[in-house]
């Protein structure tokens, strides 16, 4: 391979460092202050586009000229400025994708469960009940003892970690 080879998959290797830091957290490293569209997402899909396509067209060409150089310097910004485009696009809807509020202890009333540490008269038992998507067990008072595998109704959330609970049927 040629010097000019090695350049170039140099400037792709930098544009796959700057993308590994952009998504590890550029906040942290003070990078993300970056003037107008620009960011460090697009700057190294920039990059690692520019480097390795150019790499690759040297190669191709077997450019050893400084003309033949130029005209792999072309087709690498030519596959770059898309993928700048792209990169910048992708990110902003990454950035500005909806989520779910987070869940909280008033969601749990209404769950349905399961007891799976029979719940004693005036005591503590355990249940298990679906609550943002997955089996969750919680510590569990009823006005009645239940057995284990009594199916269950949550009425309130006393804690974070405890529910009181009255028969399903």
């Amino acid at each position: 391979m040629s010097a000019t080879t090695w350049v170039f998959l140099g400037l792709g290797g930098l544009g796959v460092i700057l993308l590994a830091l952009a998504l590890l957290g550029v906040e942290a490293l003070g990078l993300d202050d970056l003037p107008g569209p620009l960011s460090l997402e697009v700057v190294a899909g920039f990059l690692g586009a520019f480097g390795f396509v150019a790499a690759a067209a040297v190669e191709v060409a077997d450019a050893r000229r400084p003309a033949a150089v130029g005209v792999a310097a072309a087709v690498g910004l030519a596959a770059a400025l898309p993928a700048a485009y792209l990169t910048a696009r992708l990110a902003r809807a990454a950035r500005r994708m909806p989520t779910d509020a987070t869940p909280t202890r008033d969601d749990l009333v209404g769950a349905l469960g399961v007891v799976v540490t029979p719940i004693p008269a005036g005591g503590l038992g355990e249940v298990r009940v679906r609550f943002a998507g997955q089996q969750v067990k919680f510590s569990a008072r009823a006005d009645a003892p239940l057995p284990l595998g009594a199916r269950v109704f949550v009425v309130a959330a006393t804690s974070d970690t405890s529910v009181v609970v009255e028969p399903h049927p």
